[in-house]
């Protein structure tokens, strides 16, 4: 297996609960995001790897806890960066 992160996470967000329409009880108990190798045509190698995700999410993160932003702070700008918002 190449290019393939695997992320163990004590439990789903519930932005992704709400992506992926699962209401409780039920949960999530995986997830693979990215092409599967069996839908990887001639031109996949043009693709961004799967993990340009992971590492922009842990971009976000990382760098608003250096300027001191609280989880809410960065959990709101982490779900503009995924909605696409402009910033005002």
């Amino acid at each position: 297996m190449q290019n393939i992160a695997i992320v163990v996470e004590d439990e789903p967000s519930p932005a992704l609960l709400e992506e992926m329409e699962i209401e409780p009880p039920d949960t999530l108990l995986g997830l693979y995001q990215g092409t599967p190798l069996t839908e990887r045509t001639w031109g996949y190698g043009n693709a961004l790897p799967d993990l340009v995700v992971a590492i922009g999410e842990t971009l976000i993160h990382e760098i608003g806890h250096y300027f001191g932003m609280s989880e809410e702070q960065i959990e709101e700008i982490e779900e503009r960066y995924w909605r696409g918002d402009e910033q005002d």
